[in-house]
C-alpha cells in the first residue's frame, strides 16, 4: 500500500493512465460527434467497407466509456487500480481482435502495423502502469484475489496471525472484501513524517498488549523506511526515545487509553507539525486498535510478554 506522498514512479503510472484516459475519451467523442469525419480520418478504416454511422457511434461510446473510467482511476491510481484494469479491458480485447484478424488474413499486415500504435499501445500503457504499481506493492489490497492476498499475508506470519486472516477469509457475507477495503484507512499517511506516524501507531498498538500486532506494526514501519533500530526501540516504550518520537508514541498511547492527555499532546503535535499531521496520527492510532481488539474477540490474541518483540 502507498504510505506517504506519491514518488516519481507513482506519478509516471498515474500519468500513463491519465494519458490513455484522455486519448480514449477524445477519440470516442470524435467517433460519436463526427462519425463520417472519423471514418475518412483513419486511412485503414476505409478498407473495411462503407461507413455505418450507428456502428461507428457504438464503438465511440465504448471508447468514451473506457476513457471516463480511466480518468476516474487516474485521480487515485493506488486505490482505484481495479478501475484502471476495467477501463483497459475493452481496449485490450479490441487489440486482441486486431491480432486475430491479421493472424487469419482478414486484414493485411500493413494495416495491422498502421493501426497498432492507436489500438495496442493504449491498453499496454495502462498495464505497464499497473505493473509498476504491483511490482512496488503500491496498490490497495481491495480487488486482489483472496488466495493471493492470503499467500502474501501469511508468508511470515505466526500461527495466531494466520488463523486471524483465514477466519476473515472464511467468514460469510463477503466479510473479507469489506475487510480489505478497510485496511488502507489505518495506513493513511500523506503529510506526517514516517517516524512520527509509525511511533503513534506503535504507541496505540502496545496498549492493546498483542504481540503479533506489534510485530505487524513494526514490519509496516520497516516497509516505510523507518530504521530497524528505531523500530526496535519503540518496543521498550517512550521513556528513552527522542523528544518528537516520544511525543507521537505518547499521543498514540493516550488515544488508545482514552486519556485526557490526548488533547494536550495533540495540541503540541499540531503546533509543531500542523493540523494534517495531527489528523493522520490520530486516525492511525484510533484505527490500528481495531485489529488486536478483533483478535481478542476471536480468542486469538497473544500477549506481548509471550512474543519476542524484535524485528
Amino acid at each position: 500500500m502507498l504510505m506517504g506522498k506519491p514518488d516519481l514512479l507513482d506519478r509516471v503510472a498515474q500519468m500513463l493512465v491519465l494519458g490513455v484516459g484522455l486519448f480514449a475519451l477524445l477519440f470516442g467523442l470524435f467517433m460519436i460527434i463526427r462519425p463520417l469525419d472519423w471514418y475518412v480520418a483513419i486511412p485503414t478504416v476505409i478498407t473495411t467497407g462503407p461507413p455505418n454511422k450507428h456502428f461507428i457511434r457504438d464503438i465511440g461510446i465504448a471508447y468514451a466509456a473506457c476513457g471516463v473510467i480511466l480518468l476516474y482511476a487516474s485521480v487515485n491510481i493506488h486505490m482505484r487500480w481495479l478501475a484502471a484494469f476495467a477501463g483497459a479491458l475493452w481496449l485490450s480485447l479490441h487489440g486482441v481482435l486486431h491480432i486475430y484478424e491479421v493472424s487469419v488474413g482478414i486484414c493485411s499486415p500493413d494495416a495491422f502495423v498502421a493501426d497498432a500504435p492507436g489500438v495496442l499501445a493504449p491498453p499496454l500503457l495502462v498495464f505497464l502502469a499497473l505493473g509498476i504499481l504491483f511490482a512496488r506493492q503500491r496498490i490497495a489490497p481491495a480487488g486482489i484475489p483472496k488466495a493471493v492476498f492470503l499467500k502474501f499475508a501469511n508468508a511470515e506470519a505466526e500461527e495466531s496471525e494466520r488463523q486471524y486472516h483465514d477466519e476473515i477469509a472464511a467468514a460469510p457475507g463477503h466479510a473479507f472484501e469489506k475487510f480489505v477495503h478497510f485496511l488502507p484507512a489505518s495506513m493513511h499517511r500523506h503529510a506526517a513524517p514516517a517516524l512520527l506516524f509509525h511511533a503513534a501507531r506503535m504507541g496505540a498498538n502496545m496498549v492493546e498488549d498483542c504481540g503479533p500486532c506489534a510485530i505487524s506494526c513494526a514490519n509496516w514501519a520497516l516497509a516505510d523506511d523507518v530504521p530497524r533500530e528505531t523500530v526496535n526501540s519503540w518496543f521498550k516504550g517512550p521513556d528513552n526515545l527522542p523528544e518528537e518520537e516520544a511525543l507521537a508514541f505518547a499521543f498514540g498511547q493516550a488515544i488508545a487509553t482514552q486519556s485526557p492527555e490526548a488533547f494536550e499532546l495533540g495540541d503540541r503535535i499540531e503546533a509543531q507539525h500542523g493540523r494534517a499531521v495531527r489528523f493522520e496520527l490520530a486516525m492511525t492510532a484510533a484505527i490500528v486498535r481495531s485489529f488486536p481488539a478483533m483478535k481478542r474477540g476471536l480468542g486469538l490474541t497473544k500477549a506481548c510478554s509471550l512474543t519476542p518483540l524484535e524485528v
